[in-house]
């Protein structure tokens, strides 16, 4: 790309987040109508990448960015090519709607604002997501969509059932966002790549690895969370807690999209393995079967619209996975088909809810007088997601027949899969566009009249370009599908279906389908009331599984807090010391690094032996004192000791130091025990001693073996060359060591006088605390009176 491209790119990548930004002042300003001038972001963003259209349509694919961490090889960067175009037209294009129908369905609410500046901070998240070829940049995308998901699902932040649905999104996808963060750091390296562009351009990178699996495991887990795959499809029917429009951009063009694309992304570097042509058709065809039995089991128009999302991400998965000549051609059809005709449905359904006050349809009928706009939008939507000529639903499922129906067993299976679920969705497609329109009169909570322009828009616009995209079926093919299909195989691929139908047996079997769809229409209230009964055989599902999971996580955490965090200091300290004498002993006896034993030293002065003498003795008497007083005026006789030891061995420096620590911590904890009414004597028993004794007996072995080891290493000059060599030239500095703690180690030292003031101002508060004009007995001291205890 050109740098004025490039720029022109970052900009259309950027302006969804920029109109995020201006989403709650716009509203406060203009109030509804704010919508037509936010609309104007992801419409510009759409303009810029409709630019691309003619240079990817001949086989061109764009790269562009900047460094982000260079000295790790990782950067901004995109890649334009038929997929990521794709998916950037239909994100920008039907969020562009979704704005305009957020203004209209969300008139006069107080949080206008902040939805508008949510829907607008997803559909960046997911721009970026669909446009990366960073894989980091991918990642940071990816878990963006899960928080914004989140917020947008929890909009109604005081329903308990949103908090709990936003919270159940926010697990599954991003506990699958960690998996994937696995399965492409593990790409990186087995291929030594960072970006997509480089890696789909390598010579068969992964698929000969012996780490295959592994990295299919991991990228799997992040692909089926997100794109709600059997069993983690339960998340997605309970997002319906979210205002519609996010149900609508969510089910139609984003975030349950985005584990698909990036299995299309990666089919040309993962797929055509075994693993990948079993694992991704049998979960894609148990959750089309298992969304489509349940949507008809619904009455609310968006559940039943949500359960067949949750089939045909299942359909997707299991045309991109089938490995056929033409599945890919059909996964990519029936992608774009699915966009236009579920975006509509869903703002169809939001409509009528808005308009009557209710979504059962089992409360609606007879509204097509009252709004016929709209029953024109859902009839045309719904032709198209019943796969009906000439729309482009009917272009994706003949191609969808064509490339499964062969004559092999495994073929024969997956059709008749096919078959029965897109049966079952057309019948729930025309149960929600036929039944609240059709037959006599009901009364609704509200009287029910045409919505504003802001709200149907969105549907007849979508439904009109599901029926000219198949009408001017090579104009699309040529910019759209081909494209996308190539960028998805790792090929050159044309894709010419048309709406003239093939005869022969996928025309059959779409004759099939619509007989058993208007079967599943016309019986849809005894198919409601059998899957109710199996559904109650079966008891509680994953939804509930989800619940108890939940449940056990946090029995276990405040157990292993209440073991943990015991609130004893006590407990603490031996906790840790035991974690110190372990890392310093059981290391080294594991892997046989301990010291050879020292030869005893000779030589030593009388002078020297005395201060060593002193230290011991010091040791003792804190071992053997009566009183915290004692103990502590011992220990630091025992600390001057050493400090005199290290003056004798020519290290005054350190020595001096030595001695302001100890000076400071008899002082300090003097003046602390002082304060603070303790029990005067040491109330452990004899048990506990020994116990104490062993650990602190442990570490202090530990540290000794660890010095020895330390000290049969050879020495390494080179710091002390460089510092001897730079001290005075760059620092300007004769006394190298204040040089090393002043300058060259000045913040490590700044942080240390950071912790002494820190510690002593804490001890400060410690010692003034007062409780009626006295001191403040420790809680639970044994010598305290009985009034003090706690």
């Amino acid at each position: 790309m050109s740098a004025n491209v490039t720029d022109l790119t970052f900009l259309a990548l950027s302006l969804p987040f920029l109109g995020a930004v201006l989403a709650p002042f716009l509203t406060r300003l203009l109030g509804s109508n704010a919508a037509w001038v936010l609309a104007l972001f992801p419409a510009a963003s759409f303009l810029h990448f409709l630019g691309f259209l003619p240079e990817v349509a001949a086989g061109e694919a764009l790269t562009g960015g900047f460094a982000w961490v260079p000295s790790y090889n990782v950067s901004f960067s995109w890649l334009i090519d038929g997929l990521s175009l794709t998916f950037a037209l239909l994100i920008t294009g039907i969020g562009l709607l979704i704005v305009l129908y957020s203004g209209g369905y969300l008139k006069g609410h107080p949080q206008q604002g902040r939805f508008l500046c949510f829907i607008l901070l997803f559909m960046g998240s997911m721009l970026g997501l669909v446009m990366s070829d960073s894989f980091l940049m991918l990642f940071v995308f990816w878990e963006l969509t899960s928080i914004t998901s989140f917020l947008l699902i929890g909009f109604d932040h005081e329903s308990e059932a949103a908090r709990r649905a936003a919270l159940q999104a926010l697990v599954v996808t991003g506990g699958g966002g960690l998996f994937l963060l696995a399965g492409l750091l593990l790409i990186w390296n087995v291929a030594d790549v960072t970006q997509l562009s480089l890696l789909l351009n390598l010579d068969d990178p992964l698929r000969g690895s012996p780490f295959y699996i592994a990295m299919l495991v991991l990228v799997l887990g992040g692909a089926f969370t997100k794109s709600a795959q059997f069993p983690f499809h339960f998340w997605l029917p309970n997002a319906m807690e979210a205002p519609t429009p996010v149900s609508a951009y969510l089910h139609s063009a984003t975030m349950v999209k985005a584990g698909v694309y990036l299995l299309m992304r990666l089919n040309p570097v993962m797929g055509e393995t075994p693993a990948w042509e079993t694992v991704l058709p049998v979960f894609g065809g148990l959750t089309l079967v298992i969304g489509t039995l349940l949507a008809i089991r619904q009455t609310d128009l968006k559940l039943m619209l949500a359960y067949t999302t949750v089939a045909s991400l299942g359909l997707l998965v299991m045309l991109t996975g089938f490995g056929s000549e033409h599945a890919v051609e059909a996964a990519v059809l029936y992608l774009v088909a699915h966009s236009l005709f579920k975006g509509a449905l869903f703002m169809v359904a939001g409509l009528i809810d808005h308009e009557s006050g209710t979504r059962d349809v089992t409360r609606l009928g007879g509204l097509r007088g009252a709004m016929p706009i709209t029953f024109a939008a859902a009839l045309a939507s719904a032709l198209s997601m019943g796969g009906l000529p000439p729309f482009f639903g009917f272009l994706a499922k003949e191609e969808i027949y064509y490339a499964l129906a062969h004559g092999d067993l495994r073929s024969i299976l997956f059709t008749l899969v096919a078959v029965f679920g897109n049966a079952l969705m057309f019948g729930a497609a025309f149960v929600v566009a036929l039944k609240p329109f059709v037959g006599p009169a009901v009364a609704t909570p509200k009287h029910a009249h045409e919505g504003p322009v802001l709200l149907w828009l969105g549907p007849v616009v979508l439904a009109v370009l599901g029926l000219l995209s198949a009408l001017f079926s090579t104009l699309s093919h040529h910019y759209i599908s081909s494209p996308m299909a190539s960028a998805v195989k790792g090929s050159p691929t044309v894709v010419d279906m048309s709406v003239v139908p093939h005869i022969g047996l996928p025309l059959g079997l779409s004759v099939l389908t619509i007989l058993a769809g208007i079967a599943v229409y016309l019986t849809i209230d005894s198919g409601r009331a059998a899957m109710a009964r199996v559904l109650q055989a079966l008891g509680p599902g994953p939804d509930a599984g989800f619940d108890g999971f939940i449940a056990g996580l946090v029995r276990l955490s405040h157990r292993l807090t209440t073991i943990v965090q015991s609130g004893r200091l006590e407990a603490y300290l031996t906790l840790t010391f035991i974690g110190v004498a372990a890392v310093l002993l059981v290391t080294p006896m594991l892997y046989g690094e301990f010291p050879k034993a020292p030869s005893w030293p000779s030589g030593i002065h009388f002078h020297e032996w005395t201060f060593l003498a002193i230290g011991v003795i010091g040791v003792l008497a804190v071992i053997w004192a009566k009183d915290r007083l004692t103990a502590i005026v011992s220990l630091g006789v025992q600390g001057f000791a050493v400090a005199m030891i290290f003056l004798l061995f020519g290290a005054p420096d350190l020595s001096f130091t030595q001695f302001m620590v100890e000076t400071l911590s008899v002082v300090i904890l003097t003046l602390v025990m002082t304060r603070l009414r303790l029990s005067p004597t040491d109330h452990r028993g004899l048990g506990q001693k020994l116990i104490d004794a062993t650990i602190a007996i442990a570490c202090g072995l530990g540290f000794g073996l660890f010095l020895m080891r330390t000290t049969e290493v050879p020495f390494d000059d080179a710091l002390t060359l460089f510092f001897n060599a730079y001290s005075k030239v760059i620092a300007h500095g004769a006394n190298v060591v204040n040089v090393i703690i002043v300058d060259f180690r000045g913040v490590d030292t700044l942080g240390e006088i950071a912790v002494v003031m820190v510690t002593g101002l804490a001890i400060l508060a410690l010692i003034r605390i007062r409780v009626g004009g006295e001191r403040r007995p420790a809680e639970n001291d044994p010598d305290a009176p009985e009034g003090n205890r706690s």
